[in-house]
């Protein structure tokens, strides 16, 4: 069953203050239209420049992950993402009047509660999903943190951190279900260690930091003097370590809110792909660096499977058309036939295909002692392919004959073998008239585009 693209209905902002510069700062999510996706837009900065929420411009992870687009910063976007698709949302446009959005308590919950109080609306596009068929994985040798995708029936994650310490040893966190984000991991709030806020501290990197959007596991000795300035810091007169480990600022929501935070972390940083993910990511000591380079790696892969876009058949289904009925349709006979069957067809497309033996005639002085299939031949293979398709309009297809128009930007991509089967696919890229149709066609081999070409034919009546 196709789903339907989402986004919000009215617009909603919400403010606070931004984890690492301390400055009050706006948010405002707006509706967005079809096919747009998550984007930024710094309403502070001249020109208000857009920043599309894309791998490609991730520059940073150090403390979030980070994007920038010629010259313009967007940091910390986890989890204002992690949000919108753990509500299910596609499409959003979001503004905000600094480099960073609010931290508010650390978690995604208050990023929610406004999207949901903005509405949710359906929009007419169909969602365009990536349906993961074999296992995908990307591994940081330095770290050991590894990222493994495979195939499941839906968006799925599980997160495995384990930091060496006593105090925040192995956890984890499963979410089997998107629609459980809400309810399971947005109130996650983001987690330091005593060490690192030290750190930060003398480095004046937390000033928007007070301790209610933190949670600190005290990982060493706490000195007087790391005392007072952390009292100074978080504005406390009185600061303890509980039982648990973690300053006395705040109680945990959940004994694994560490790993659970960490697995909305994945969610918002594998956002940055731009697509739906149907698959299940094992994320094994995650962090921001280890998921943006495999969002990275996944969108091209994404990407270059979309170019391809290989029709997935099954070929011992029996087909849609043998090669019987081809011949009740094109006017062509053996040896110049060279679509075997027609496995889908529709009003706008269809896919044949050809299996390619040595004994086809033009093997026989086409490089004998290394036979390539000419690729005028494989033009024209698809060409009789994208033929039944304009024939399949007429009622009675056995009176008329398909001539070339027009070939264009035909481009040869690998050799075509001996022993190959070639699956074409045909589209129209104008709905037919007057008999004339324009078609976009490909010709893919060993899971691979081998050629493509524009092509227009027409149909006319026999004389």
């Amino acid at each position: 069953m196709s789903k339907k693209q989402k986004t919000i209905q009215n617009e909603i902002s919400l403010s606070g203050v931004g984890l690492h510069t301390g400055n009050n700062v706006t948010l405002t999510f707006k509706p967005a239209p079809e096919n747009h996706g998550f984007a930024f837009v710094r309403v502070d900065l001249e020109g208000k420049p857009t920043i599309e929420a894309k791998a490609e411009y991730v520059v940073n992870t150090q403390r979030g992950t980070n994007l920038e687009k010629n010259g313009v910063l967007i940091q910390t976007s986890e989890h204002v993402l992690a949000a919108a698709v753990g509500l299910d949302i596609d499409n959003l446009l979001i503004e905000i009047d600094a480099s960073e959005p609010p931290i508010m308590d650390g978690s995604s919950k208050f990023f929610i509660e406004a999207l949901e109080k903005a509405g949710i609306k359906e929009l007419d596009a169909e969602i365009e999903e990536y349906v993961v068929k074999e296992i995908i994985s990307y591994k940081d040798d330095v770290t050991g943190s590894e990222i493994i995708l495979m195939p499941a029936d839906e968006y799925q994650v599980t997160t495995m951190v384990d930091f060496g310490t006593k105090i925040l040893g192995t956890q984890n966190a499963t979410l089997d279900n998107i629609s459980d984000f809400k309810k399971e991991i947005a109130a996650a709030r983001t987690f330091s260690f005593l060490h690192e806020i030290e750190m930060l501290l003398e480095n004046d990197l937390i000033k928007g930091g007070d301790l209610n959007n933190a949670i600190v596991y005290v990982d060493k000795e706490l000195s007087d003097a790391t005392m007072q300035k952390l009292k100074k810091a978080f504005k406390k007169d009185h600061i303890k370590i509980k039982p648990n480990g973690i300053l006395d600022n705040l109680t945990l929501h959940w004994a694994n809110e560490a790993a659970r935070h960490k697995l909305l972390d994945v969610i918002g940083d594998l956002a940055l792909t731009g697509t739906r993910i149907r698959g299940k990511v094992i994320a094994n000591k995650p962090g921001h660096l280890v998921n943006t380079q495999f969002a990275k790696k996944l969108a091209k892969l994404i990407k270059m499977e979309k170019r391809n876009n290989i029709p997935q058949i099954d070929l011992n289904e029996p087909p849609l058309m043998d090669i019987h009925q081809i011949m009740d349709i094109l006017p062509h006979r053996p040896p110049f036939l060279l679509v075997d069957r027609i496995i889908e067809l529709s009003d706008k497309h269809v896919v044949g295909m050809k299996n390619v033996t040595m004994n086809e005639g033009f093997f026989v002085g086409h490089f004998p002692g290394a036979p390539v299939m000419p690729g005028v031949l494989q033009v024209e293979a698809m060409a009789q392919c994208g033929g039944i398709l304009v024939l399949s309009t007429v009622p009675d297809p056995e009176n008329y004959l398909t001539y070339f128009m027009k070939i264009d930007n035909v481009k040869f991509k690998q050799k075509v073998l001996p022993g190959d089967t070639l699956i074409f696919k045909c589209e129209l890229l104008t709905p037919i008239r007057r008999g004339i149709a324009h078609m976009q066609a490909y010709g893919y081999a060993n899971n691979k585009l081998v050629v493509e070409a524009e092509l227009m034919a027409q149909i006319s009546k026999r004389k």
